[in-house]
This record gives C-alpha cells, structure tokens and sequence, in this order.
C-alpha cells in the first residue's frame, strides 16, 4: 500500500479522536440521535459488500461480522454519559475510549497488511463488514446509554 493510504488512514484516525475528546467538553444536544448519524454514513459502504466482483467464501463473512462484533465490546464499555452541574448531558472522559479506539485501528491495519493477498474488492467488502459489525453495535447501546440517562436526568 502507498504511504497516501496510511496518512488518510491517520488523518481520518485524528479527526474522530480530536471530534470525541471534544464531546467531553460539550453537552449533546437535543434527544441523542445525533449519536445514530455515523450510521448514515456507513450506507454507501454496503455497495462495497454487495459488488458482484466480490469472492468470499461463508465463513469469511461470519468471521469479519464476529470481529466486528468483538471490535464494538471496548468501544462500547469506554462509551458513557453522565449529567453535570447544568443539568446538561456530556460525555465521560474516559482515556480508555481512546486506548480502545486506537487498538481497533492497529488491529485492523494488521489485518490489512495480513490479508493482503486476498483481491481488493473482496478485502474491501470483508473490511467494510467489519467496520458496520463494530460502528452498528457501538452506536445503538450508545444511543440506548444517553436515553437511560436523559430519562434518569428528566425524573
């Protein structure tokens, strides 16, 4: 892979971080789907698993959902809301969340460079399943985390 991949790949990295560490600092706003909103973006990745160019066997597709769905555990433990003083909801400062997010990134640049022998498309989509498998999970319960507490704050 050319080093364009890789400062993308960081840049994209940094943006996320810098976007969540942020949400510390500010309270979330309205009713919390804003936090469903990444999920959006991840549908013109389907195009990507459904290419008729894409080979993989069954098993394959069951080992990327299940990797993904083992990607989301820490991003989903690290990711909590509490109320503070002005009774507005903020995320947790929590390090871990970044320790955790980072790791999903090496793990996956590992994979990456492991796999590299696989066709592209197919890496791709195998790549991209993975990706909605820990984005999917990770969003909902965060989601369902920030009602728990909105209904908590409200009564």
């Amino acid at each position: 892979m050319n080093e364009s991949y890789y400062v993308t790949i960081v840049l994209i990295v940094a943006f996320v971080l810098w976007r969540r560490t942020r949400s510390f600092y500010k309270p979330i706003r309205g009713d919390g789907r804003r936090i469903l909103f990444p999920l959006l973006f991840m549908v013109p990745g389907l195009f990507l698993i459904l290419n008729p160019n894409v080979h993989a066997p069954l098993y394959e597709w069951f080992i990327a959902a299940v990797l993904g769905l083992l990607l989301s555990i820490p991003l989903i433990w690290t990711t909590n809301y509490e109320v503070r003083e002005d009774n507005q909801i903020y995320a947790k400062k929590n390090m871990g969340f970044i320790f955790a997010f980072v790791a999903v990134v090496a793990i996956r640049f590992a994979l990456r460079n492991y796999l590299s022998m696989v066709e592209p498309e197919t890496l791709g989509a195998l790549f991209m399943l993975v990706a909605i498998f820990y984005i999917l999970p990770w969003r909902i319960v965060s989601y369902m985390k920030f009602r728990k507490v909105a209904k908590q704050r409200s009564v």
